[in-house]
């Protein structure tokens, strides 16, 4: 396929999710990365699953970006009233998997079968995390839906039960964990209560260009040009498949990229390409 045809089809495919009804950003928090805890015994730990963040208003799925997301009625039924915050889910190493079927406006019933809604927090709930964790599981228990569950919030006592806790998750192809300070409430926006830890740093950043490959790249992606929010403009040209380099992100669209520090101009080192943002 053409270079050029092929990032039409592209733009067409990604503003599809976006000819449903758009809806306000829902109210929800977000982690930071990881920093050093004075007390491990503070914080819940959850896996980092790696699926689409979904948001639960009591009556409708919602991206965090207010997109509707369409599920089958059968999905859904039986689900509280309660506002809930989650992943939906098909499994470990199966983004890609789980993006394909819950973003199709039209709904592939087969698929939606294998997923479920993973709870981590109750956002309009007003007491700590930790009495959170126990309306969770109260919820997940008296809910007859198959396709809600629990993601498991445990705890460790030393920082090194949270290396090797850590290491197992990735060996087994999870992304991460998750750190709760058990005395938070919920607080809408960036907080320093939620910790995200990985065995890498990921960030996210708008593509602005596309340059053309040479040799054996050449007619496809070489690299692209993005811009982090604090408008420091860098190419990544690794992480790429060739799949990827014949459909590449679309200029405007947000990516995922890996990396490792960053020089003391700020730009990330060893910037590869991840994947396209999940819920734009």
């Amino acid at each position: 396929m053409n270079y050029f045809v092929s990032i039409l089809l592209g733009l067409v495919l990604s503003t599809s999710f976006y000819l449903s009804a758009k809806q306000t950003k829902p109210p929800i928090q977000h982690a930071i990365q990881f920093k050093t805890v004075d007390d491990i015994n503070q914080y819940w730990l959850s896996e980092k699953f790696d699926g689409m963040r979904g948001y639960w208003d009591g009556k409708q799925l919602l991206s965090r970006q207010g997109n509707i997301i369409h599920s089958p009625k059968w999905f859904t039924k039986h689900w509280p009233q309660t506002v809930i915050d989650g992943e939906l889910w098909l499994g470990r190493n199966k983004f890609q998997q789980t993006i394909s079927c819950v973003r199709k406006i039209t709904i592939d019933e087969n698929c939606w079968q294998q997923v479920k809604f993973m709870i981590f927090d109750l956002p309009k709930h007003t007491a700590t995390f930790t009495n959170r964790v126990k309306a969770m599981k109260a919820l997940v228990n008296n809910n007859p839906s198959p396709y809600l569950a629990m993601i498991k919030q445990f705890k460790v006592s030393t920082i090194d039960q949270l290396e090797t806790t850590l290491n197992n998750i990735v060996t087994r192809k999870g992304e991460g964990l998750m750190l709760h300070l058990g005395n938070a409430y919920y607080h809408v926006g960036r907080s320093t209560n939620i910790l995200k830890l990985k065995k890498h740093q990921d960030a996210e950043a708008t593509v602005i260009a596309h340059i053309q490959g040479k040799g054996k790249y050449f007619g496809k992606l070489g690299s692209i040009k993005v811009e982090l929010v604090n408008g420091i403009r860098f190419k990544i040209g690794s992480g790429f498949s060739d799949k990827d380099r014949s459909n590449p992100p679309v200029i405007g669209s947000i990516i995922t990229f890996k990396y490792n520090g960053k020089t003391q101009a700020g730009i990330p080192r060893f910037a590869r390409y991840y994947r396209k943002r999940s819920d734009e």
